[in-house]
């Protein structure tokens, strides 16, 4: 089963549970999905791949958290707590993220293979670092990770 289609029956399934929270985190989620689907050029019921709703999916869970923590600032508790459960219920379509041990070995990997030294050579392992995590570890935190073995 496709992950477009997962998140399409988990709707239905929130809708037919009266889960309103979650029924509402999801129809924000499959909005997102229709529109990365037009914006490919593929019509609003056209299927996405799922690397393609993995890396929406990243990206609309990092703007719910971003969201989070201004609300937080602002003093919005309830709207913060929203954009938290939001975040939380996209992240369960996210693959399992690596640990800090298997994540550090391609770190190291990809340092070794880039020949880099110092962090002038940050980017190229980044690029090889996210080539092969995928969707498995956030860019913050390879970047963290990266800059850290670089020093």
């Amino acid at each position: 089963m496709s992950l477009q289609t997962q998140i399409t029956d988990d709707l239905k399934t929130a809708m037919k549970a009266r889960d309103r929270e979650r029924m509402a985190a999801l129809r924000l989620l499959v909005a997102s999905m229709k529109n990365a689907a037009v914006e490919a050029g593929r019509g609003p019921q056209g299927e996405l791949s799922d690397d393609e709703i993995v890396r929406m999916v990243q990206t609309e869970v990092k703007k719910r958290r971003e969201a989070a923590q201004a609300f937080r600032e602002g003093g919005r508790d309830e709207s913060a707590d929203t954009e938290e459960y939001e975040a939380e219920v996209y992240a369960d379509y996210l693959p399992t993220q690596l640990e800090d041990d298997e994540l550090g070995a391609i770190v190291d990997r990809a340092i070794a293979e880039t020949g880099a030294t110092d962090r002038s050579g940050m980017g190229q392992v980044m690029k090889t670092v996210m080539a092969e995590v995928g969707g498995r570890a956030d860019g913050k935190r390879v970047s963290g990770m990266v800059a850290q073995r670089l020093s």
